[in-house]
């Protein structure tokens, strides 16, 4: 069962700011092979949720999104990025879990505001599963086709 944990950036702690960039460097940049600056000056003006699990006397990130306000990264819309899910944590539903919380605090924080992302076209089904269209062409975006995705709010 994961410990979910939302903080600004100001409250991660050393650790779980390693925690953070190390996970998004396995997946993002190793796994994926795809060759990009992680660190993009956004990580300071997001929320960050961390789901830490415990493994026998360690405890690990298993999932790690962050979401942004309206005007940071999209004109207008609210964003959730950096979605992962650690390779030890896979194929439990996690993903979804971790997505869906983040949608639901963006629309508690950000109710009238659209929700945009900018999603690996392979993730589309899940993205559309959770509310999201996709809008305009694919994209490449550091070596992996891309869709930018919006969810209206709900009125």
């Amino acid at each position: 069962m994961p410990n979910w944990q939302w903080k600004a950036f100001s409250e991660l702690t050393l650790d779980e700011l390693y925690d953070v960039l190390a996970l998004r460097q396995e997946v993002f940049i190793v796994e994926q092979k795809s060759l990009y600056l992680d660190v993009d000056g956004l990580d300071r003006s997001a929320l960050h949720l961390l789901a830490f699990e415990d493994a026998g006397p360690q405890s690990f990130l298993a999932a790690y999104l962050r979401i942004l306000p309206p005007d940071v990264k999209f004109p207008g819309a609210s964003s959730l990025g950096r979605v992962v899910t650690s390779p030890r944590a896979r194929g439990r539903g996690l993903g979804r879990e971790l997505t869906a919380r983040g949608i639901t605090r963006l629309e508690a924080l950000y109710p009238d505001a659209d929700i945009r992302i900018s999603a690996q076209d392979y993730l589309r089904a899940f993205y559309t599963s959770l509310g999201f269209v996709a809008e305009g062409d694919i994209y490449d975006e550091d070596g992996i086709p891309h869709i930018e995705m919006v969810r209206r709010p709900r009125r």
